[in-house]
This record gives structure tokens, sequence and C-alpha cells, in this order.
């Protein structure tokens, strides 16, 4: 084959990165619904077991459907490797499990969504592994936070739910000064708008429920880096534990692949464009976007992604008024999704980020007002309507 994949440009490689047809000759990527696989020998059978011969085991190590999707994914985000779970948070937590050991040490940025705050604050210290969390728009927060016995350093990027940016590429920095291995959490961006990997990070997470799948339909999750770091980290821990991504899951991600690059560019028009009219009603208190100059880290934003992503965060000030708000919608649905090719907004207080005590949620500037839309594929002036009638309620 003349092409080159890695060199395809990102539209080809979301259509045609990872496509193994079968002898049926089919145009769509075929479904694998089965459990396990058969062997032609005995002696087949263990070379396949011991690695020595290429080929697929069992469902919960792999199968061709899902290696399909694992391979596409790779191609779109420049990494050697892909490993896809069940689910997103299968994904954040095989990510810091893999690397981590009784005693060792995590710094993560305080802006987080809430099941990842639960891993590091909650579950994380069951197994003798503590972790400190930091301001991570604030370089020598890190810096300070470090100790002989860190291993890892987390964030997200914009970070759920005020769309904080931090620098990836100085936190890789002070990480690898360290000796410590950087996983982001890429949702937000979008491999479309931003390579962690590119700017110094090991490993990336996604929760591909989100914008990869991106129609309401299926769980699924996936991590990537370095074909090494991936194989010593996580090939076991995935075998053994079994946070396995089902065939249907990992076709429905596929066929979401497709069409990931028009979702995301046309949502992300909507949500600048949106972003602009929320700003200037009076009862907005804030308004966040990351490409509005306004966002507290608009530089960074400008600097590391290539597109401003399809969420906004607005603070309506108070409780009272984020819920009148809320129900004065008539084209979102109010849901703690994100990333759909519908309009979604939440209350992210009482919903994603509850389990976060009140202190903790000022922590991160997160206030009772605030408000987090996602912005979906429906007409721009229709939801321009829908917003502004919801904010005169307000």
């Amino acid at each position: 084959m003349s092409e080159t994949p890695d060199k395809w440009e990102t539209a080809t490689r979301l259509v045609r990165g990872g496509l193994a047809r079968s002898e049926h000759g089919e145009v769509a990527e075929a479904l694998f619904l089965t459990q396990s696989f058969v062997y032609d020998s005995a002696e087949g059978a263990e070379a396949r077991f011991k690695g020595e011969e290429p080929g697929f085991i069992y469902a919960r190590y792999g199968s061709p459907t899902v290696r399909m999707f694992e391979e596409r994914l790779a191609l779109l985000e420049g990494a050697q490797a892909c490993r896809s779970t069940a689910s997103g948070m299968a994904a954040v937590h095989l990510a810091m499990t893999g690397l981590l050991r009784a005693g060792d040490h995590v710094v993560a940025g305080r802006a987080l969504f809430g099941s990842c705050a639960w891993i590091l604050n909650t579950w994380g210290p069951r197994f003798g592994i503590e972790a400190t969390l930091v301001d991570a728009t604030d370089l020598e927060a890190w810096r300070a936070a470090l100790r002989p016995n860190t291993k890892v350093f987390f964030l997200e990027s914009p970070a759920n739910p005020l769309l904080e940016i931090c620098d990836i590429a100085a936190i890789s920095a002070i990480a690898k000064d360290a000796g410590a291995r950087v996983v982001v959490d890429n949702v937000f961006a979008t491999p479309i708008f931003q390579s962690p990997l590119k700017l110094g990070a090991d490993v990336v997470v996604y929760s591909a429920t989100k914008h990869i799948d991106g129609q309401g339909r299926v769980l699924g999750g996936a991590l990537l880096g370095d074909q090494t770091l991936v194989d010593e980290s996580y090939r076991d821990f995935i075998r053994h534990t079994g946070p396995a991504l089902s065939p249907f899951n990992a076709w429905l991600l596929l066929k979401g692949l497709e069409t990931l690059d028009l979702r995301v560019r046309r949502q992300t028009d909507t949500a600048g464009k949106l972003a602009d009219l929320i700003a200037d009603h009076p009862k907005v208190v804030e308004c966040r976007y990351p490409f509005r100059r306004d966002h507290p880290q608009h530089e960074i934003a400008a600097r590391q992604m290539s597109g401003g992503g399809t969420l906004i965060a607005l603070d309506l000030g108070s409780q009272e008024a984020a819920f009148r708000f809320l129900d004065a919608l008539e084209i979102f649905d109010i849901s703690n999704n994100l990333g759909d090719a519908k309009s979604m907004a939440t209350h992210p207080c009482t919903t994603t980020h509850r389990a976060l005590s009140e202190a903790q949620q000022r922590q991160i500037g997160l206030t009772r007002g605030w408000v987090r839309l996602s912005l979906g594929l429906e007409g721009q002036s229709d939801l321009a309507r829908d917003i502004s009638r919801a904010l005169d309620a307000a």
C-alpha cells in the first residue's frame, strides 16, 4: 500500500483509520459479537496465549471490532497505542491505577469532574495512594506539591465544569524533571482541537460517551500513549480486571468517529457565537468560553487549542436564578451529559459536582449560580432564541 495512514488528513483518518475488512468485503465495519475465539490446533492455542502468534483470545482482552476502534482513535490522536474501556471513568481509573502503587503520590488540578475527585480523595487512600490537589493554573503550585514519591500528575483542560485551562506543556515539563508521568483528560477539548501527547503528556484519556459517540447512545472510554508504556502499565490490568468495551459499543463509536470532525466544528461554531450573546445579557454575572478574550486563561487556550470547544459556562448569581433559567429552556435538555448532538444544560453544584463539599466547590470557583451548556447541532437562531428567553426568565 503506497498510502501512509499517519500522513492522512484528519477527516480521512476518521473514516478509514484502522479499517479491517473480513473475507466478505463489507463496506461498514463488521460487528463481531463473540466472547471467545477458536484455534486451528492445540499448539496454535498455546502459541497465541504465549504471545508468539498473533490473533484474538477472548473478548475481555480484545476483539476485531474493538481493535478497529482503538486503531482509528490512535491514528487520530497521533498515539502509538490505544486501549478502550467500558466507560470514561473506567479509563481514568485505569490510567492512574496502572501507574501507581501503594505509597505513591499524585498531584492533580483541583478543578475536576466529581468522580475523578472521588478516585483521588476517597478511593486511592484506601490503597495507600495519596493525592494533593492544586490550582492547576499556578505552575508554582505544581512544583511546590512535588514529593520524592510523586509518580503522576493528573489534569483536565479545559476542566469540568468552569472550563479552566492549564498550560499542559509547562506542567509536563515540571513532571518530567521530577520523573512523574502526566495524564490528561482531553474530553472537553476533543482530539480535534487539542493534542496533549504533542504537548508533553504521557497518557491521554477520553470518555468516548461524549463527543466520540455524540448521539446519546452508548458508554465508552479510552486511554492512549506510547506503546511500551501502554503494554507495561495497562495490558495485564485490562486482561485481569476486565473493564472491557463491548464490541457493539465499539461499533457505534467507530461510526461516531466518522462524523466527529464535522459535528465538533459545527457545535464549536455555535458555541462561540452564543457565548457572545450570553456574555452581553444583563442577567449574566460571568460567561466563560475558552476563545473569548475575557476567559481567565485565554492566552493559553489560544496557544494549545485550535478551537474553543462545544461548552459554555455562565454564572447567573444564585441557584434560584440558575433554576429559573434551566426551567425556562424549551429546546435545550436538562441533562448531565455533554458533547451530544442535542444541546444540554446542567447545574453542576447539584448534579455532576454534588459530591464535593461546599468548601471544595468554592475552591474551584463553583458557586450555586453556575450553569454548564453543551451546544448541539440544532439551528443557531433557535438556540439563541431559547437562551435569550431563558435568560430573561432568570
